[in-house]
């Protein structure tokens, strides 16, 4: 039996430059990994099958709709699975849930088949990247699961050398449709990111780097989810924060703390202010080795 963790992506910057003549959005993305997110146990079985259990597992497909079973089809080679799900991440919020998890259902099969669990994020990008980015332009990015710039349309994928920096992921359980986010953009030929990033040494670095950066996507979903706007000021007058920003296409939000204890402060009072939010703190960066398939211990 395999267990893989699926970290949340966070889109640090996200500038939207074109779009294709086929509607699809041109990127330039700056993505890093959150030590939070799913896990996936996979043990070989006559049939392909998955179950979803955790927190997060109300309303979640058991069938091919579920981006996870979908990858773990994909990738099976006539090989049958059961795949369990362990489902702790907001769905529909903008941190790649659904891509992680398929990002980690493609990692686990090829485990299951005996490749090295150290080399399989290469060969999936390397071997199979048609089929990966057949299952959303998030799921590249999510393979490696290490701080990456991505173009295109979530294809071109380059790893960057990013400093840890401390966050807060807050998400109000409000659901965002992207493709509403999309149609409400003013501008979809926005300035890329700098050509060449520039050497950050640390987390105070990289977050006055960020902010002048954008995510094009953020004022379009506040104007189809106002309440993202109260979220993102409530999160920029905590304490220490040096940066509030949306993920993706939303609703969850982050602050950057460049102080640990300023971030946990800020979780713990947003959280006692918000009690139904979903609030979690972590050190973004490199979960490659996090996200690794490895030999799951049985329950006892």
């Amino acid at each position: 039996m395999t267990e893989i963790f699926a970290p949340a992506k966070i889109n640090l910057a996200l500038h939207v430059i074109g779009r294709r003549n086929d509607g699809y959005h041109l990127l330039d993305t700056l993505v890093t990994f959150a030590p939070v997110g799913d896990r996936l146990t996979i043990k070989p079985s006559p049939d392909l099958s998955l179950k979803v259990t955790g927190p997060e597992a109300d309303g979640l497909p058991t069938d091919l709709s579920n981006l996870a079973l979908r990858a773990a089809s994909l990738m099976a080679d006539g090989q049958g699975a059961e795949i369990v799900l362990e489902k702790s991440l907001p769905t529909a919020s903008g941190i790649g849930g659904g891509s992680a998890d398929a990002a980690a259902a493609l990692r686990g099969m090829l485990a299951l088949a005996g490749e090295n669990p150290a080399t399989i994020a290469d060969t999936l990008l390397r071997e199979h990247g048609a089929t990966v980015l057949s299952l959303g332009a998030d799921v590249p990015m999510c393979v490696p699961s290490r701080p990456l710039r991505a173009r295109g349309i979530g294809e071109r994928l380059v790893p960057a050398s990013l400093p840890q920096v401390q966050a807060v992921l807050v998400n109000p359980r409000l659901q965002v449709s992207t493709p509403d986010v999309y149609r409400a953009m003013e501008r979809r030929d926005n300035a890329p990111l700098p050509a060449r990033l520039p050497m950050l040494t640390g987390s105070a670095a990289l977050i006055d780097f960020l902010g002048h950066t954008r995510n094009d996507l953020e004022p379009a979903a506040c104007k189809v989810q106002p309440a993202i706007r109260d979220v993102l000021d409530e999160i920029a007058a905590q304490k220490g924060c040096g940066l509030s920003r949306m993920s993706g296409s939303g609703a969850t939000c982050f602050g950057l703390f460049a102080r640990d204890a300023d971030a946990f402060a800020a979780a713990e009072a947003l959280q006692q202010a918000h009690p139904d939010w979903w609030i979690r703190t972590g050190r973004l960066g490199d979960c490659s080795a996090m996200a690794q398939p490895r030999a799951a211990v049985p329950a006892q």
